[in-house]
């Protein structure tokens, strides 16, 4: 249809609100840019103290947009993993306090038999590392299981995951795992020095 009719009944201006053009070379984007705009302000009747009315944009902007919304997710993420990290690891330290404090028996029958301090903090932090452990495993295979859900999916789908596919990538899963076991030995640490403090002290 003629691009007038197309305005007026499809998208309800009367004006051109895109212009697509193409330079002659990849050194000429930024000059074919400077004088596009000079032809804009041109006939647009702009004065020299006045901006622009419109905006340029070439494909090095769109590139350096797509980055900084990629750049923006991405600590996104981080501070949404860091938070559920801070949540879990509390989670975990409460888990084990409660677990220290009504094993008291099963320390004091330990000491009874000579355990050393070394011995009931090893316990305890093995304890609260295989704790941290499954829950990666648990996380671990959700996001994977969702990784193979969207693949599935989103070719057939014309929504929000059109042409979005992720892909499973070894590093993070071992990264994510190893993080979640290390949030367990440092949430297990003061569970496991309190149980040691409830040791006799020996001579």
């Amino acid at each position: 249809m003629p691009y007038t009719t197309a305005q007026k009944k499809i998208k309800g201006i009367t004006w051109l609100d895109d212009i697509l053009c193409s330079a002659i070379s990849q050194s000429a984007v930024k000059v074919a840019g400077q004088e596009a705009a000079a032809v804009l302000r041109d006939r647009h009747h702009l004065r020299a103290e006045e901006e622009d009315d419109f905006n340029i944009r070439n494909p090095e902007d769109i590139i350096q947009a797509q980055l900084e919304a990629s750049r923006t997710l991405t600590i996104l993420l981080i501070a949404i993993a860091s938070i559920s990290l801070l949540v879990g690891g509390i989670g975990i330290m409460n888990v084990m306090l409660v677990s220290v404090t009504e094993r008291t028996r099963e320390v004091s029958i330990r000491d009874a038999s000579s355990a050393t301090s070394r011995a009931i903090l090893k316990q305890v932090l093995i304890e609260s590392i295989v704790l941290a452990g499954l829950g990666g495993l648990i996380g671990v295979g959700v996001g994977i299981s969702l990784i193979f859900l969207i693949q599935a999916v989103a070719p057939t789908f014309s929504g929000a995951l059109a042409g979005f596919t992720p892909v499973l990538s070894l590093p993070p899963v071992v990264a994510a795992f190893a993080i979640s076991l290390m949030i367990g030995l440092i949430a297990g640490s003061y569970p496991a020095y309190r149980a040691a403090r409830l040791l006799r002290p020996r001579l």
